[in-house]
C-alpha cells in the first residue's frame, strides 16, 4: 500500500513537472536559434557616429545612423525575458551561466538588440569571474560609457552606442596593453563565428 502510494505520488510529480522541463527545453532551443540582429537596418532616434562591419567581419567605415529607439513592448516581442531583463533593465546574469563565458570560436560579438559589432573573438580572454570579458572593443565609438551608482558602488556601465542597451561594466584590472576588463553579459550579446580579417 506504501508502495503503490509512493509510486502514484512520483508518477504525479513527474506528470506535473514536464510541462516545465518541456518549456525550459523550448526556451532554450529558441534561445540557441535566435538569429543576429541585422546590423544595417537602422533606427529611428537621433544620429550617432558608429564603426561598421560587414557579415565577415571586415571593418566597412565609420558612418552616421540613426539610433534604435523602441518600447518595452516592441524590445519584448524580440527578445527573450532574459535578453529583455539584461540589455533593457540592466539586469546582470548569474556567472557561469551564460551561453559565451567559455566560447573560444573565432567570431565577432554583436548586440543582441541591434546588431552593432561590439567585440572581437582575439580580444576575449578568461577573467575568472564567469562572464565573458574582453580587453578593448572592436572600436570606441561602437560603445557608450556611464557612471553607475546602484547598490551604492561607484561602477562604470557599457553600453551599445547605437540602442542603448545594457551590456555589462568595465573595469581598470584586464590584462595589458590596454588594462581594462569589459565584464560583459552573455545574454546582451550575440555571437557570429567568422574568420576576422587580421587588426590593422
Amino acid at each position: 500500500m506504501f508502495g503503490d502510494q509512493s509510486k502514484s505520488g512520483v508518477s504525479r510529480r513527474a506528470f506535473l513537472f514536464m510541462p516545465v522541463a518541456f518549456g525550459g527545453l523550448y526556451a532554450l532551443s529558441s534561445r540557441r536559434s535566435r538569429p543576429v540582429p541585422n546590423p544595417l537596418s537602422g533606427g529611428t532616434g537621433p544620429t550617432v557616429k558608429l564603426v561598421q562591419f560587414s557579415g565577415s567581419g571586415e571593418r566597412v567605415g565609420i558612418a552616421e545612423v540613426q539610433r534604435v529607439v523602441k518600447s518595452d513592448a516592441e524590445w519584448r516581442k524580440e527578445l527573450d525575458a532574459e535578453q529583455f531583463a539584461v540589455a533593457r533593465r540592466k539586469g546582470t546574469e548569474p556567472p557561469y551561466t551564460g551561453a559565451y563565458w567559455q566560447t573560444h570560436d573565432p567570431g565577432l560579438y554583436r548586440c543582441v538588440c541591434c546588431g552593432n559589432a561590439l567585440f572581437r573573438s582575439e580580444d576575449k580572454f578568461d577573467s575568472h569571474t564567469g562572464w565573458p570579458s574582453f580587453s578593448l572593443p572592436i572600436a570606441q565609438e561602437n560603445i557608450r560609457l556611464e557612471q553607475d551608482m546602484s547598490f551604492l558602488v561607484e561602477r562604470t556601465e557599457v553600453l551599445c552606442a547605437e540602442c542603448d542597451a545594457h551590456l555589462g561594466h568595465v573595469f581598470n584590472d584586464g590584462p595589458p596593453p590596454s588594462g581594462m576588463r569589459f565584464c560583459m553579459n552573455s545574454a546582451a550579446l550575440a555571437f557570429a563565428r567568422v574568420t576576422l580579417p587580421s587588426r590593422g
